[in-house]
């Protein structure tokens, strides 16, 4: 479901000169669904292009005690293939669509891709943590707002 926020964001971009160059930051995972529907639907309505990046933080790969949960090609390889199926429904609508899979500390490297690619605007998703959750472990979307260049629009 699209927040207030996200609905008010959205018809200012409406408002505002057309994108032409969407990007979005997502996980492929549950949290980024809504974004990414959001992402599909404004990239279509906007005839934009969509960049989709991920980002790989070395850091969550590893378990208590400095084990290895999964290595970085490892998650590599599990985001490149689940991100064809993103690539072929953007298609299908007729989105030209590309997906990028980036390392490192995931708000710096969304923004550093927003920058790398041209972005007219951001879309990014939220956990919906409350204050203390964003105290203790970070808000990438907060990150995003703070440091972006471009609008950024997070959807819940």
């Amino acid at each position: 479901m699209v927040t207030e926020v996200a609905a008010a964001a959205t018809a200012r971009a409406r408002s505002a000169p057309p994108a032409r160059r969407l990007l979005l930051a997502t996980d492929l995972g549950d949290a980024s669904t809504a974004a990414t529907e959001h992402a599909l639907d404004l990239a279509e309505e906007l005839h934009a292009s969509l960049v989709a990046v991920s980002v790989i933080d070395p850091g969550s790969l590893l378990l208590p005690g400095g084990r290895v949960r999964s290595r970085v090609d490892q998650e590599r390889s599990r985001l490149e293939a689940d991100a064809q199926a993103l690539v072929a429904r953007g298609r299908r609508r007729g989105i030209d669509i590309s997906f990028l899979v980036w390392t490192g500390n995931p708000g710096d490297q969304i923004v550093a891709a927003a920058e790398a690619e041209d972005a007219d605007m951001i879309i990014v998703g939220s956990h919906g943590r409350g204050t203390v959750g964003r105290l203790l472990l970070g808000s990438v979307s907060e990150h995003v707002v703070r440091n972006a260049s471009c609008p950024v629009l997070v959807v819940r």
